[in-house]
């Protein structure tokens, strides 16, 4: 079953990207593991946290992969451990958050099983642009003003 397009209003123009970036998050969102936090840690600050008891900042990675923050844990096999009961799963894992333009990853730290990645997300001043509007028949202006 397909479905309609979020953005198909003639008034939308170009955010068949971010469409295409809502596809992949919905998909993403289904698996709950590791468990994670989002929360506001200043006024353009932000804080993602991640359960990962049992993972070294080895077993860690952190990147940025076109324009979305990738997190991936793989914990090494200890091949000479014989378990009785394993109720522990060491299971890898890939944990994706899309971020918007501008946003940077400043830190990450490893800190009694949760991991912890700070953002700094830039502070947006509102433009105004002045378009200035050139008869079709003769030669007018063809400048664009910026202005606030």
């Amino acid at each position: 079953m397909s479905r309609a397009p979020l953005f198909n209003s003639p008034l939308m123009l170009g955010f068949e990207q971010f469409e295409r970036t809502l596809d992949r998050i919905s998909k993403a969102a289904s698996d709950g593991y590791p468990p994670y936090n989002v929360e506001q840690t200043g006024e353009n600050r932000l804080r993602i946290t991640l359960a990962v008891a049992g993972f070294t900042p080895e077993d860690l990675s952190v990147r940025i992969e076109d324009q979305q923050l990738v997190i991936r844990g793989k914990q090494s096999e200890e091949g000479d451990r014989l378990f009785l009961h394993r109720g522990i799963a060491a299971r890898q894992f890939q944990r994706s958050f899309v971020l918007a333009e501008g946003i940077e990853v400043v830190d990450a730290t490893l800190d009694n099983g949760l991991l912890h990645i700070d953002l700094l997300q830039p502070i947006v001043e509102p433009g105004v642009k002045n378009i200035t509007i050139r008869s079709a028949k003769g030669s007018g202006p063809k400048t664009i003003e910026s202005g606030e």
